[in-house]
C-alpha cells in the first residue's frame, strides 16, 4: 500500500516536505509532480505558474528523502516539436525520477487554448503522429523509468480534439503492435 500524492512542484515548501518525511515513515510515499514541457516559452504559453528550476529543487528535496516521484509531461504542445519533446526527455533521464506519464493534450471546451485551436493556431497531433511520437518517447527513455501512462482520454462532453483519443483501448493496441513489429523496445535509444 502507496499512499500517492499529485501535486505541483511549487507547492512542495519546507513545511510540505517535512509533512512528507513523516508521513513516508508512517506508509510509503510517491509524489506525482507536472512537469509538462522543460521548455520555458511552452511552460509560459500553458502558464505552467513556476520555473523549471522550482521542478529541480522539488526533486533534489524528494531524492534526499528518498521519496519516489513520478513526472508528468504532455505531448503536443502548441510550438513545441518533436526535438523539443525529446530533449525534455533526455532531461528527465538524467533526473532520473521512479516514473513518467505521457500525456496526450486534450483541446476542451470553453478554454483558450480551445480558442488557440478553434481559431487555427496549431493542430492537434494525428494518431498516427502521437502513436510515433509515444515511441520515440519510450525508445529514448531509461529503462529504469517505469511507465505509468502512455495515454488519455479528456472528458468526453469538453473534449473538441483529438477526437481518436476516446478510443484508449485502440491508442494501446495500435501501440503494442507497432512497438512489436517495429522491434522497439523501451531504452532501445537511451544514452546515458
Amino acid at each position: 500500500e502507496v499512499l500517492s500524492i499529485a501535486t505541483r512542484p511549487d507547492c512542495l515548501g519546507d513545511d510540505v516536505i517535512e509533512l512528507l518525511r513523516e508521513l513516508n515513515r508512517v506508509k510509503p510515499v510517491w509524489v506525482e509532480l507536472g512537469l509538462q514541457t522543460i521548455h520555458e516559452d511552452t511552460a509560459e504559453f500553458i502558464r505552467r505558474g513556476y520555473p523549471l528550476s522550482c521542478f529541480e529543487q522539488a526533486c533534489a528535496d524528494l531524492k534526499a528523502l528518498q521519496i519516489p516521484f513520478i513526472v508528468h509531461t504532455i505531448l503536443g504542445l502548441p510550438g513545441e516539436t518533436n526535438i523539443q519533446l525529446l530533449q525534455t526527455m533526455d532531461y528527465l533521464n538524467r533526473i532520473q525520477p521512479f516514473g513518467i506519464k505521457l500525456q496526450l493534450l486534450h483541446v476542451l471546451k470553453d478554454t483558450d487554448l480551445a480558442d488557440d485551436y478553434l481559431a487555427g493556431k496549431f493542430e492537434a497531433l494525428t494518431f498516427d503522429a502521437y502513436i510515433d511520437l509515444v515511441i520515440s518517447c519510450l525508445a529514448h527513455l531509461s529503462p529504469d523509468i517505469v511507465i505509468h501512462r502512455v495515454t488519455g482520454d479528456g472528458p468526453k462532453n469538453l473534449l473538441i480534439a483529438p477526437t481518436w483519443s476516446m478510443d484508449k483501448r485502440g491508442v494501446l493496441n495500435e501501440l503494442h503492435h507497432r512497438m512489436k513489429k517495429q522491434g522497439i523496445r523501451q531504452g532501445d535509444l537511451y544514452q546515458i
